[in-house]
């Protein structure tokens, strides 16, 4: 079955394949954002154990997909070679910092009076969304980037590696979308609403695919520090927002064993078909 997936992805354009990749994972986060119609709560820690997954899905696909690549395709040796993967990291991270700070977003698992960026009178749910939309950005752009790659035939950068990515990031888009529609659900949001915010978190998903795609198609040099800067973007998501959100109830165990658990699910997916 997978080979026939990356047949189909070989037989379209990259940029194409950028958005179709990056539309199924926002597809997936619609699917996990409809369990609220079959439940009205769930337990804090089946939340947490799947927060947790999540972030050690975007650590391990930060490496393997990402930062091993970007650093296997740039010229040199020594410090010349790794250069170019640590400033595209580096602005990675600052680009997330910057949205970080500025953007008003209000961590799933946080009380209201401790949201974060700039002020304002926003609703609770607009900032729930807005939270998992900083999420969601750099995953669309990775995926993106790798297709991109593919187009500008860079000989690290392969199909294969870019569908594998996706679906990691897929996977952790499930339990992403429940991770949104379930609190807005309990906060008395109805259940149409917490699913369309819940999907609605990913709709930037394909946007940043096909963003990244096109640039890398079009200044091929920039690949390696495409790559890394997806990678500081996710890294900086999961140090500021997804573990701290699973770190604030008596569930850090599950959280940090749902952590392991989606590392290695990335990790041998990455591995196994890369």
């Amino acid at each position: 079955m997978f080979d026939s997936i990356i047949e189909f992805f070989e037989s379209v354009s990259p940029i194409w394949g950028a958005l179709i990749a990056t539309t199924f994972t926002w597809l997936v986060t619609a699917l996990g954002a409809a369990v609220v119609f079959f439940f009205k709560t769930m337990k804090r820690s089946v939340l947490d154990g799947m927060l947790g997954f999540t972030g050690g899905v975007m650590v391990a696909a930060s490496f393997w997909s990402l930062l091993s690549p970007a650093i296997e395709m740039s010229e040199g040796e020594g410090f010349v070679k790794v250069l170019p993967s640590a400033i595209g990291f580096a602005l990675g991270a600052l680009f997330l910092f910057a949205l970080d700070k500025y953007m008003p977003h209000l961590h799933i698992n946080f009380k209201e009076s401790e949201s974060e960026g700039v002020e304002t009178n926003l609703h609770k749910t607009t900032l729930l969304i807005l939270a998992i939309t900083l999420h969601n950005i750099p995953e669309g752009l990775a995926v993106g980037v790798l297709f991109g790659g593919v187009a500008a035939g860079i000989p690290e950068a392969s199909i294969a590696g870019a569908v594998i990515l996706a679906i990691g990031i897929g996977i952790q888009n499930f339990p992403e979308g429940i991770a949104v529609s379930m609190p807005l659900r309990r906060h008395g949001v109805s259940r149409r609403k917490s699913f369309f915010y819940g999907q609605l978190s990913a709709i930037v998903e394909p946007v940043a695919g096909v963003i990244g795609a096109l640039a890398v198609t079009f200044f091929t040099p920039i690949l390696p520090y495409a790559l890394a800067f997806a990678a500081g973007a996710m890294i900086f998501v999961v140090v500021e927002e997804v573990v701290p959100e699973t770190q604030r109830d008596k569930y850090t165990d599950i959280a940090t064993l749902g952590f392991m658990g989606g590392f290695l699910v990335m990790m041998t997916l990455d591995v196994a078909l890369g």
